[in-house]
């Protein structure tokens, strides 16, 4: 095997490395946000808002709308 050869299978393992720390990731966010669009009821804005975060419940109404277009019960 030559050292391009060699070169080139080394940057296709690191480019797959890549594309699959990218695709974890983009998961991971896509789960937070079907999360804030389903079930959250004021627990994500908590930490930076407190306890009014669930009394005003700002994701749940910004989300109320597409919950019942996609027959997701929120209440």
């Amino acid at each position: 095997m030559s050292q391009t050869q060699v070169a080139a299978g080394t940057r296709s393992v690191a480019k797959q490395g890549l594309t699959a720390a990218v695709t974890g990731i983009a998961a991971v966010l896509a789960l937070v946000v079907l999360y804030a669009v389903f079930l959250d009821q004021g627990q994500l804005l908590s930490p930076v808002m407190g306890q009014v975060a669930a009394t005003a419940n700002y994701l749940h109404e910004l989300a109320h709308d597409g919950r019942h277009l996609l027959g997701a019960p929120c209440h």
